[in-house]
């Protein structure tokens, strides 16, 4: 149906993964709720005991089940507005006059001509209905975040509700295209953003400009790595990876990884390649096509693959942001997942890059 399939386009990242296995209560101030006695459940709780010393939950935790409580966290607060919007308004009337806005059909139209991935699905006539109710769903988030934060700042609500504690995946560099350069100014760049994508990806294209911004703001004190996860049913995606590795070859990857994203292709064979081959500056376009026609690049896409899955990669656009060991070629970082915001990533690269700080200040 049009409907599963726009909401795997549009919503798949809001998708909750596995099943409920923490839930932290929270409790309106307004209840007189005395913090020292609400129980409390911590995120790390004890879960086994073996000779006497305890096993914590985050002794057990990989990248895929720290994903899932994300999920879970995510769809757990958006839950516990909505019933703090229904009490805060029953209490507090002077609420119910702020109005949640109108999807306006202009709005609508220009979602769907701007928006990568929702036209392939459908005539506008089609696709309207479902992104209306989209847009719909979107304002009353808003509106009802907008409330929430209202009733916190007013001191009419307390919430116990905890994120999942932070949980560090390792990745290897190994084969990934680098932005810059290794040893220029290398020691400036502890910090490594590690992308995994895919050219047919909707999710992917649409990240790309906040990436770009990323690169542009971030040029001296972060690397930028990019390695290949063609999803099984994007069957032109790794030839594709295979185009911008051969491109690599003579200097132009990052031309090509561009370019790639740019095109709306749904398939790609010799001439398509060579032709955008040619387009970002490859000048030794036999050796090109030499390159892609005997697929010599198959295994490292393979390798990409295979290697983003032992870490609890499942989909893309995927990343890692965290510090840089030389000594193993690893980054030890934070995962993250979707066509996120550009101050999400900002978020997290700050972080890391304070850390990194803080522990050059002890050396």
């Amino acid at each position: 149906m049009v409907l599963g399939r726009f909401k795997s386009i549009i919503g798949s990242f809001f998708v909750i993964l596995g099943t409920g296995l923490i839930f932290l209560p929270a409790i309106s101030s307004g209840d007189k709720a005395d913090p020292e006695k609400t129980s409390v459940y911590s995120s790390n709780s004890t879960i086994a005991v073996v000779d006497g010393e305890p096993f914590k939950f985050d002794d057990i935790k990989d990248a895929a089940i720290q994903q899932m409580l994300v999920g879970l966290y995510k769809r757990q607060d958006a839950l516990l507005k909505e019933k703090i919007l229904e009490r805060v308004i029953k209490n507090h009337p002077e609420l119910s006059r702020i109005e949640i806005p109108r999807v306006k059909e202009k709005d609508v139209q220009k979602f769907y001509q701007t928006t990568a991935g929702v036209k392939e699905m459908g005539s506008f006539e089609q696709m309207a209905p479902e992104i209306r109710q989209f847009m719909k769903n979107s304002l009353r988030q808003a509106f009802v975040s907008q409330v929430y934060q209202q009733a916190i700042d007013k001191g009419w609500v307390v919430n116990y509700l905890t994120p999942p504690n932070d949980f560090n995946v390792v990745a290897v560099v190994g084969s990934a295209a680098l932005k810059f350069p290794p040893k220029s100014n290398q020691a400036k760049r502890e910090v490594f953003f590690l992308e995994y994508s895919d050219f047919q990806c909707p999710f992917c294209k649409r990240v790309q400009g906040a990436i770009n911004n990323l690169r542009k703001q971030y040029s001296q004190t972060v690397q930028f790595g990019y390695r290949h996860f063609p999803l099984p049913f994007h069957t032109e995606a790794g030839k594709m990876a295979e185009a911008a590795e051969c491109a690599r070859d003579q200097g132009r990857f990052w031309e090509m990884q561009s370019l790639l994203y740019q095109k709306e292709l749904s398939s790609i064979n010799s001439p398509q390649a060579t032709a955008l081959a040619k387009q970002v500056g490859v000048k030794n376009l036999e050796s090109f096509q030499n390159c892609w026609g005997n697929r010599k690049y198959l295994q490292r896409v393979q390798n990409d693959i295979k290697e983003g899955g032992s870490i609890g990669i499942q989909g893309t656009p995927s990343f890692i942001i965290g510090l840089y060991d030389p000594a193993t070629g690893a980054v030890s970082g934070e995962m993250m997942s979707g066509a996120l915001e550009e101050a999400k990533f900002v978020k997290v690269i700050e972080k890391f890059l304070t850390i990194a700080k803080k522990e050059n200040d002890r050396e």
